[in-house]
């Protein structure tokens, strides 16, 4: 027999248990809630009609979205299907449902986009800008390094406060997405830019200030240090983390450190990276194998 389903109820608990169970960020949890409204039509939740909804009533809704979302891009589309998928994932665990109706929700395959990245010529291009009016873009110059020498996310740098640096072991102590924390180990050269920005901090217990640095502010700022020094394409965090990515990963790292330095839960949102490096690869391939030494 069909189970019946109180819509309205069991999206209040779903949200409540990514909030509480599952330290979903407030981000995600917002798009959750715009998926999940504009799936089923409703402004607040007691717009839903009261009755229970089969599960057939619940598959009808969800088509139905999927059709008012055909001009939508890939990308949003594929979103929306995996929080439908993680809802009724969820639903069929607590027994709200007799079947599990996430295998119904399909999501469309996105291809996958390369992350930007910058030479290393163009990171040591950024950082010779930073450095040689002596202490004028200090700042610019810390987040710089936090971001390409530590891999951080911009949320993490501008969050950071001053208790979660070790300076003598050379490690930041990270609060990550879902609230997950990670020890990273970051190279010397950040340590002291970060010693040397704390001489010329007027206090307060996070890096940037009295309070977290607006990400806004530190795209901005991320950006003007790409305009010093003449790159050509617009720099922002996100390259300068996949910069980090990259350049460790054609030096020799291993996927398994890389995953633990990025804070990525799965290995599959690392191997991204792995398609990076074939330029360097294939020169490995062609100086390192007997069959590349040969004369043709």
């Amino acid at each position: 027999m069909e189970a019946s389903f109180d819509l309205p109820k069991n999206i209040d608990k779903y949200l409540n248990y990514m909030t509480f169970i599952k330290s979903a960020s407030p981000l995600t949890l917002k798009h959750y809630q715009i998926d999940l409204r504009q799936t089923f039509e409703y402004e607040n939740l007691s717009d839903i009609k009261k009755h229970l909804w089969t599960e057939a009533e619940l598959l009808t809704a969800v088509r139905a979205a999927f059709n008012r979302w055909a001009e939508l891009s890939l990308a949003s589309r594929n979103r929306k299907a995996a929080t439908l998928k993680s809802f009724f994932s969820w639903a069929f665990d607590e027994g709200h449902t007799a079947r599990d109706l996430s295998v119904q929700v399909i999501c469309p395959r996105v291809p996958r986009k390369l992350p930007h990245f910058i030479s290393v010529d163009e990171a040591l291009a950024v950082l010779s800008a930073l450095t040689q009016e002596q202490g004028k873009y200090h700042k610019e110059r810390t987040l710089f390094l936090l971001l390409y020498g530590g891999g951080l996310r911009v949320s993490e740098a501008c969050a950071l406060r001053w208790d979660q640096i070790q300076f003598q072991q050379k490690t930041l102590r990270l609060i990550g997405k879902g609230s997950k924390e990670r020890i990273v180990v970051v190279p010397e050269l950040v340590i002291k830019s970060l010693l040397s920005w704390r001489k010329e901090f007027t206090g307060g217990e996070y890096v940037f200030g009295d309070s977290a640095l607006n990400p806004r502010t530190a795209y901005e700022m991320v950006r003007q240090s790409g305009l010093r020094a003449g790159l050509l394409k617009p720099l922002h965090p996100h390259a300068l983390r996949h910069s980090f990515a990259t350049h460790l990963l054609t030096s020799g790292a291993n996927l398994r450190t890389l995953q633990e330095l990025l804070g990525h839960e799965s290995l599959q949102a690392t191997e991204k990276y792995t398609h990076l490096g074939i330029d360097h690869l294939a020169r490995t391939m062609e100086k390192m194998h007997p069959l590349g030494k040969l004369k043709t």
